[in-house]
């Protein structure tokens, strides 16, 4: 399984890659920057890259609305030359609250649009002339909604690889077969070993039934909290706010992904009543209704024997990489790192 981190984008970016080439040394493979509304995360790549040699970046994710599709394809073809090769591309929806709550722009066909953000990043990356008839792009612009001078282009420069690997973060089930079908990799969320299929196994079925075989075995990106030692109860607590703010607050009723997420895993009441009290007001409440084998699930927090054996479920459920969201002291987040390598290395 081979072993990545998630770089906060909140703050200790810079002693997080300070740290980097111990990080390396200690077994870790790829280090991934999200972006939400925070800093970009594309200079933060880009500083990364510079800082190291071997280590593998991507984004975890660039959102599809707020770029173009060629823009995309040209800032993974940079990233992936300033690398040297080492570049995936990761890229989701997000949600309406992000993107039209910050980006000004409609929350729309978030489906086909990935479909079709992905044609055109395939396009460029071989350099072919861009054109694009698609539902959601028209590359180049129609005449009519512009001054009609443009005209098709293709990339200047020869990218280092003509197919970046793209990593697709997907919850939905009709989302998630897409990404079984197009892309080299998917980055789920709150990934349960034991229930994934209940809420995903159908889609991933469908999906791999169409996929091209070219694109090798879908690689399963996972994030996820961790730490090696007795569970503090202060980072199992930050687990279940995160889960209690996802479950219960992160959208409306009826337009909660989380929510929806949690109910296909089996937890249909504790799900509604966690968004119940959230909406309401009741976060620590909330918190508490997290049951507690749904906590344990989606986390890599325990001792060895327990990481070990945790470890173990995700690598039968298919996982194929951790993106690692240190939980324990700064002090000591290298050597948990040394440590799940090892661990990695004997399974």
């Amino acid at each position: 399984m081979r072993l990545g981190m998630i770089v906060d984008y909140s703050g200790g970016f810079e002693e997080t890659v300070d740290l980097l080439v111990d990080y390396e040394n200690a077994g870790l493979q790829l280090a991934a920057v999200a972006e939400a509304y925070s800093y970009d995360a594309v200079s933060q790549l880009g500083y990364i890259a510079a800082r190291t040699k071997d280590l593998e970046i991507a984004s975890a994710i660039l959102q599809i609305y707020s770029r173009t599709p060629a823009l995309l394809a040209m800032t993974a073809a940079g990233l992936d030359f300033v690398s040297k090769g080492r570049f995936t591309l990761g890229l989701g929806a997000s949600g309406p609250q992000v993107v039209e709550g910050f980006h000004g722009v409609p929350y729309d066909a978030p489906l086909g649009r990935t479909r079709e953000v992905v044609e055109i990043c395939r396009k460029v990356w071989r350099r072919e002339v861009l054109v694009h008839e698609g539902k959601h792009y028209t590359v180049p612009l129609p005449a009519e909604l512009g001054t009609g001078l443009g005209k098709p282009l293709k990339l200047i420069n020869h990218p280092v690889r003509s197919q970046i690997p793209i990593s697709i973060a997907a919850l939905g089930p009709a989302n998630v077969e897409l990404v079984a079908e197009i892309a080299e990799s998917w980055q789920p969320l709150f990934f349960h070993p034991g229930h994934y299929r209940a809420a995903w196994g159908d889609a991933l079925d469908a999906g791999t039934a169409k996929r091209d075989p070219a694109l090798g075995t879908l690689d399963i990106m996972l994030q996820v909290s961790f730490a090696v030692g007795e569970p503090d109860p202060a980072e199992v607590q930050a687990i279940r706010n995160q889960l209690a703010l996802y479950i219960g607050g992160m959208g409306a009723k009826g337009k909660n992904f989380y929510n929806q997420l949690a109910t296909r895993y089996g937890y249909v009441e504790e799900a509604a009543e966690i968004q119940e009290l959230y909406l309401s007001g009741r976060k620590e409440e909330a918190a508490v209704a997290v049951p507690d084998d749904l906590v344990r699930a989606v986390s890599l927090i325990g001792t060895e024997d327990e990481i070990e054996a945790q470890v173990k479920e995700f690598a039968a459920a298919g996982v194929t990489t951790l993106l690692l969201n240190p939980m324990g002291a700064p002090e000591k987040r290298v050597a948990d790192v040394a440590k799940l390598a090892e661990i990695n290395g004997r399974l």
